[in-house]
């Protein structure tokens, strides 16, 4: 994740979570059925959260191509 965040110049830290807290937390993990077979997906999701922790907006089964056009325009309403 160093060489990421170092790469993209990200000015905030980059977290894993393997023990899947944050995914509980915000509701993320899914169980899907495809051909009888059963599995866990992690629905693509942004949260947006102010400096005291409140959330602001939340979107659920992001879009990759429209999304950006979307946050960016409640971030510049705020």
């Amino acid at each position: 994740m160093k060489n990421l965040k170092k790469k993209q110049d990200f000015p905030f830290e980059l977290l894993s979570d393997e023990e899947e807290y944050a995914c509980n937390l915000f509701d993320v993990l899914h169980l899907k059925r495809n051909y009888g077979k059963e599995y866990v997906e992690i629905i693509r999701s942004t949260f947006l959260i102010d400096d005291k922790g409140v959330l602001i907006r939340e979107w659920r089964e992001v879009k990759v191509k429209e999304h950006i056009e979307q946050v960016i325009k409640v971030i510049t309403n705020l």
